[in-house]
């Protein structure tokens, strides 16, 4: 996801050592208490060992707005093993209710999540505990505060802008992870985005068939065929790349992970397409030369909002006369997104720094303000990226000897644990969608 990838060669794992990935926490959201929690490594997890400073006022407060919520929801809260709320549902253990209402006061849905880290919660329905809590999302926080949102919610740090130098750094610190890990969840495409399927439920075995399906419909909707110059931003571990190149389009493809390019670069050698594919290790700042067609799956999200026009303006900059534009991307409501845009969220902080999910609203209005470009068809299908991530989750669950024994500790695959849920509740809620989007210049027929 780039939700918001793929391996075959080994590539060094973490430390089991090794501080959390990212570099350091901002100071913002650091914890201020030195009492480490049991099985939680502080030198890795320094705000999820530790809990964070929140006042007695604040943590009442946020108890009481969190009681409040949970129990108007179809979901059952139950505290301590005793006293539960809720109108009935998927259950939601709270198992250090105090701990858990500590870090929400001084942190949030960051304080959320890093609770689920610490293990003070858990469920057996974890999706759908979370799917309950995005489908209600709007509600959660009375509206009265929702206005002093800027009071209360986390910013995002300057340090996570998707600057040309932050952009490195921010992709760096998912895609470069290891290889070997996102070996162990993904098919044998290695394609880390929304697949489609015929129908569902989605099964293991169909998976390779439904992300080459989706990589057919977005190559078909931005006219690739033989002699086709094509730009791809964004290349993933290269199997766009290798079935354009089959059919007999010529590649440029850029991305910003060394550990995706070399991997890439394997597999394309592997499929007999090295001399139709340039794999690059470029900004998609400095794209250079005219192309047919453009696509890129996903990547979007990691361009950042302030820089929303550049990207917008450097496809329009690199596409030939009559070329189209074919974009796979994460969308989410434009009221949500305008309402949540500068808040410093979980996601930002563990898994994805600086990313920012785009409105197809959004979209357009960014296109039309800086571009000639125009929005000429889309097709949504989020549902279908609600089963392509049960099925990372799936595996990735079964397999967590295998993620140990690349030295990622049990507090990571929690952590990833609660991001492929909280992804897979966000589609299956419809606070999320997934589209494919047809773009080209306005004077275009």
């Amino acid at each position: 996801m780039k939700v918001p990838t793929s391996p075959t060669s080994p590539t060094p794992p973490l430390s089991p050592v090794a501080p959390a990935p990212g570099g350091p926490i901002p100071a913002q959201t650091r914890a201020t208490t030195t009492t480490p929690l049991t099985g939680v490594d502080p030198g890795r997890w320094p705000d999820v060992a530790a809990q964070p400073r929140a006042s007695g006022i604040r943590t009442a407060v946020a108890e009481r707005l969190v009681r409040h919520a949970l129990s108007r929801l179809p979901l059952r809260a139950r505290f301590a093993g005793r006293d539960s709320i809720g109108l009935g549902g998927p259950l939601m253990e709270i198992r250090r209710p105090d701990a858990f209402f500590r870090r929400i006061g001084a942190g949030g849905l960051v304080g959320f999540g890093e609770s689920y880290m610490a293990g003070e919660w858990d469920s057996p329905d974890l999706v759908g505990v979370l799917s309950v809590l995005a489908g209600n999302a709007a509600d959660l926080v009375p509206a009265p505060l929702q206005k002093l949102r800027g009071l209360w919610a986390l910013r995002q740090p300057a340090s996570q802008a998707n600057t040309p130098e932050g952009s490195r750094e921010n992709i760096s610190h998912h895609y470069d992870l290891s290889n070997d890990l996102f070996a162990l969840f993904l098919d044998e495409t290695l394609s880390y985005s929304s697949a489609v399927f015929r129908g569902f439920p989605a099964e293991q075995g169909l998976l390779p068939a439904a992300q080459h399906r989706k990589i057919d419909l977005l190559l078909d909707l931005a006219g690739v065929g033989p002699g086709t110059e094509l730009l791809e931003i964004g290349t993933g571990w290269g199997e766009l790349a290798i079935r354009a190149a089959a059919r007999g389009a010529r590649v440029t493809t850029l991305t910003l992970s060394r550990e995706q390019r070399e991997l890439a670069r394997g597999r394309i050698r592997e499929a007999g397409h090295e001399d139709r594919v340039d794999v690059r290790l470029c900004d998609y700042r400095d794209a250079a030369g005219e192309y047919d067609a453009i696509v890129s799956v996903e990547m979007i999200e990691a361009v950042g909002e302030e820089f929303w026009p550049v990207y917008f303006r450097t496809l329009e900059r690199c596409l030939a006369p009559g070329g189209r534009i074919a974009l796979q991307a994460i969308t989410m409501p434009d009221d949500r997104m305008l309402a949540s845009r500068s808040t410093y969220t979980w996601i930002q902080k563990y898994i994805f720094p600086g990313g920012l999910l785009p409105s197809t609203e959004a979209v357009e209005r960014v296109t039309t303000a800086h571009t000639g470009l125009r929005i000429r068809q889309r097709g949504a299908f989020g549902m279908h990226y609600a089963e392509t991530l049960r099925l990372w989750r799936e595996r990735f669950e079964e397999r967590a000897a295998q993620v140990d024994a690349l030295g990622f500790d049990a507090t990571f695959r929690r952590m990833w644990t609660f991001y492929l849920a909280y992804s897979e509740a966000g589609f299956r809620s419809g606070y999320l969608d997934v589209q494919q989007i047809l773009l080209t210049r306005e004077d275009t027929a």
